[in-house]
């Protein structure tokens, strides 16, 4: 995925929602518990982190238990100041005091408390790229006397590890941003952990390959368990008795209930809303619904054709609600014209947000009657409404009208089987359909004849469209 990619339309929560999901997300939660702790008394050691005599009074105060806790309080003390809820006042000393970030989280806004916890996002980020700690010891080891660790002992390359976690989580946004859905299934993670090792042209997995998979599933387990108290993600792991005997490779699940065992995980809306921020950071083009509301028709229409369908009518939904019916049916109708090659999609999605504007739209409508690009779009949408006294189209209309709207489909869906059915539905009404279509002055008819040439199961009518294409093709000199 380069940065340059465009990537399916989030539907992201409203920031109040999501503000509050952060402030109620574990870790960010125990950060601020210890900001408002710490006071003149409270010691810190060199790198900014509480001295070890202060961790079970920490732990306390969180009413964190077990032998985890005093891990847990330190990691919520380091998020405290990364994120600004702390600050270092005096370092010879170790002295802190609270930081401007405490205050955003009580009386700032929305965006204020999604810009702390993205802070500490980034510090859980930084911290599941990093291999556990008794390897580190060992490395720390091994470079004893260097003054440096030895990361080749540790078998540690922080850059790929980090581009390895942002491989994934990009996978894992690819799904959550294009579903259709806000409670999208969750996602296994040996399906995950393959979408970033095994190799797109590969039809069946080499057994190194699935060695590495099932490696990076191992990685994954224990950085999804670190990223869930930041809320990025909901995380159900792996099952403990799959990974009993480190000596015997799991067998391979059979079916959706053995397959929760190795580990399911999906984004949150938080989660979502993050690695957005993230992606557009990166340079990567990564548009919300909601984005087009403020510009034109043309904006709209062409900036909704790649769209999934949900989030092509969430968009155009908000884009109406800020508008007076019929003007917009006006507007919408204007940009829907054209000889381009996005012309057919874009008179699709419009004939698509008329369908949502209502009655209010029919004078919009009738105006266009007469209109060679729209007049058989209008007519399909006063029909569908009930109105009753409008001219029928003439034969050309039709056949401009199929063409238009088959070369549509091209473009929103490719080679896909409502396609085909369409396609097959037409030869079968017409016999002599391409005798006919060949001829229509449309940009795109050779396109779409040799569209359904290509697409139809019959031989016979495969060979008609050819022809047809060719036919067309040498009447418009191309």
């Amino acid at each position: 995925m380069s940065d340059s990619s465009i990537l399916p339309p989030a539907r992201l929560r409203p920031e109040a929602e999501l503000a509050r999901d952060a402030l109620s997300t574990p870790l960010l939660s125990r950060a601020a518990g210890l900001a408002r702790w710490a006071g003149p008394d409270t010691r810190v050691d060199a790198g900014a982190g509480l001295v070890d005599e202060q961790l079970p009074a920490a732990a306390a105060e969180l009413g964190l238990t077990g032998e985890d806790a005093a891990a847990d309080a330190s990691e919520a003390w380091r998020v405290a100041v990364d994120a600004g809820l702390v600050e270092v006042v005096d370092e010879e000393e170790g002295t802190v005091a609270a930081g401007d970030g405490l205050a955003l989280l009580t009386g700032g806004s929305p965006r204020d408390v999604l810009g702390v916890w993205r802070a500490a996002l980034e510090t859980v980020l930084g911290d599941a790229s990093v291999p556990d700690l008794g390897g580190l010891v060992d490395a720390i080891a091994e470079g004893e006397g260097s003054g440096e660790i030895d990361l080749d002992a540790l078998d540690w390359d922080p850059e790929a590890e980090a581009e390895f976690l942002d491989g994934v989580l990009g996978n894992l946004y690819l799904l959550t941003a294009g579903g259709e859905g806000a409670d999208d299934a969750m996602v296994p993670l040996p399906a995950l952990a393959a979408s970033v090792i095994v190799p797109g042209d590969m039809t069946e997995p080499t057994d190194d390959v699935l060695e590495q998979v099932s490696d990076a599933m191992m990685r994954l387990d224990d950085q999804f368990r670190m990223l869930e108290p930041v809320g990025l993600v909901e995380y159900r792991p792996v099952d403990e008795a799959l990974m009993a005997d480190a000596d015997e490779e799991p067998a391979a699940p059979v079916d959706d209930t053995d397959v929760s065992r190795y580990g399911m995980v999906r984004l949150t809306p938080l989660g979502l809303y993050g690695l957005r921020a993230r992606l557009l950071e990166a340079g990567f083009e990564a548009p919300a619904v909601g984005d087009l509301v403020d510009k034109g028709a043309d904006a709209l229409l062409d900036g909704t054709a790649a769209f999934p369908p949900a989030a092509a009518h969430a968009e155009t939904e908000q884009w109406l609600h800020r508008r007076d019916p019929l003007r917009a049916a006006r507007e919408l109708l204007a940009a829907a014209r054209g000889a381009d090659q996005g012309a057919p999609l874009r008179r699709l999605r419009c004939q698509q947000a008329l369908s949502l504007v209502g009655t209010a739209a029919e004078p919009a409508l009738r105006e266009v009657l007469d209109d060679p690009e729209l007049g058989g779009l209008a007519r399909v949408w006063l029909a569908e409404h009930g109105v009753s006294d409008v001219p029928p189209p003439s034969e050309a209309l039709i056949f401009w009208l199929t063409v238009d709207t088959v070369a549509a489909q091209l473009a929103a869906e490719g080679n896909s089987e409502e396609l085909r059915s369409l396609v097959e539905g037409l030869a079968r009404q017409h016999s002599g359909f391409f005798d006919t279509a060949w001829r229509v002055e449309h940009p795109a008819t050779a396109d779409v004849l040799e569209a359904m040439g290509r697409l139809h199961p019959d031989k016979r009518i495969a060979k008609e469209a050819r022809k047809a294409a060719f036919k067309a093709r040498s009447q418009h000199g191309g």
